[in-house]
């Protein structure tokens, strides 16, 4: 209720808002599945997701992604097993507690993650310039400001340029 009423206070209608970003949210997925595709169909969009979590946040207990994702333990437990299988992921363990394993990104995990980031950020490009007289200054601040009450991490701030494993991690074979 008081984020409708500062919505209301700020001349933005809340329901109208929210219609809009459905709307955008239907096209954004719609450009994610399509970049997906396009680079690896055998991956799907969940798993992708968890990709982007390593990518962002760096080795993960698969809990830890579970609990990111939303989604079961036993949901996460077998799609991080799937992203081992593709070679996408590993799991490793650090030297400091053996008895934690951490999933990783692979370089081609890696390469995966920056392949289909590249093709979503063609096709939004393409979006933005179709309808550039539509974009306001306030308007990339405040999708900002809604990705980071979201959750996500700034593309900028993503663990990508550091290695795959942890500098103390030893991998674990399958």
């Amino acid at each position: 209720m008081a984020n409708d009423a500062r919505a209301m206070d700020a001349g933005i209608d809340a329901a109208e808002a929210v219609e809009a970003l459905l709307a955008a949210s239907r096209a954004l997925v719609g450009i994610a599945a399509r970049s997906l595709a396009d680079i690896d169909p055998d991956v799907t969009l969940p798993q992708y997701r968890a990709l982007v979590v390593l990518a962002a946040r760096g080795p993960q207990r698969v809990a830890d992604i579970s609990a990111e994702l939303q989604v079961a333990a036993s949901t996460g437990t077998r799609m991080c097993e799937r992203l081992v299988r593709k070679g996408l992921a590993r799991r490793s363990r650090p030297s400091s507690d053996r008895r934690v394993v951490r999933l990783t990104l692979t370089a081609a995990g890696r390469r995966l993650v920056q392949r289909v980031t590249a093709s979503r950020r063609k096709q939004l490009a393409a979006v933005v310039a179709a309808t550039a007289d539509m974009w306001h200054p306030a308007v990339a601040p405040a999708l900002r400001a809604f990705a980071a009450a979201s959750g996500e991490v700034p593309e900028d701030e993503w663990w990508l340029g550091f290695p795959s494993v942890d500098d103390e991690a030893e991998p674990i074979e399958a």
